[in-house]
């Protein structure tokens, strides 16, 4: 019975520290590639494409990370639903599920539009910048990632925060901040080019927490 009951401990205490390790993960890769990007292309979608001559490999470094970013993402979210157990919410929990899923979606989508026009420029650069194409392309992926993509990640900090409150995987402090972070992305509406970097680095900081508060020797004596 006692050897039943610390498998049922350590199980539990793998849950987050695998969705917390997944989080730092999926954290540092899209800080990489949102700062590779902002360095390297204009934070306006009427630039006259100039960058695409001389940042190719920066910014295909950047595309070549957020598949993995997302796989990341994905295990995150698979964790953190699982810790809520018996104890989730399902109105929150589609609401989490959905906006993190639809991140995704925009995030990939937007990258996809990204690495598509950029081929085509290394094909076809005269043409390409003369047909039109690359204005239409350039402002689909801003539209994608500055209108769509930061609010969904909005409302995925809302859900989870909230959820955070409920089942306490972090401190209410926390979920506060990221209620606050969540409006702000909400209400940039493209005003504030690094203002991608504010969800990644939030997932940071809870995910550090997380994973350091499960080392915890007292946390494991609750657990029992």
């Amino acid at each position: 019975m006692e050897q039943v009951k610390e498998t049922a401990v350590s199980a539990g205490l793998k849950a987050p520290r695998a969705g917390a390790i997944a989080g730092i993960v999926f954290s540092i890769l899209l800080i990489i590639s949102v700062v590779l990007i902002r360095l390297s292309v204009p934070d306006t979608p009427r630039d006259p494409g100039a960058w695409l001559a001389h940042s190719v490999k920066s910014i295909g470094l950047a595309l070549d990370l957020l598949p993995f970013a997302g796989i990341a993402f994905l295990w995150f979210m698979g964790v953190l639903r699982d810790r809520m157990g018996a104890r989730e919410d399902r109105f929150l929990a589609t609401v989490f599920l959905g906006s993190g899923l639809l991140f995704l979606a925009i995030l990939f989508v937007s990258s996809a539009v990204t690495g598509g026009f950029m081929m085509a420029y290394e094909a076809i650069p005269g043409k390409l910048m003369d047909s039109g194409t690359y204005a239409f392309a350039r402002t689909l992926a801003y539209e994608l990632v500055n209108i769509y993509g930061l609010r969904m990640a909005g409302v995925f900090m809302f859900s989870t925060c909230t959820l955070a409150i409920r089942i306490g995987i972090f401190p209410r402090w926390m979920a506060f901040l990221g209620y606050a972070l969540a409006v702000f992305l909400l209400l940039s509406i493209g005003k504030f080019g690094w203002a991608p970097l504010v969800f990644p680095l939030w997932t940071l900081v809870i995910s550090i927490y997380v994973l350091v508060a499960n080392f915890r020797p007292d946390r494991l004596t609750a657990e029992r």
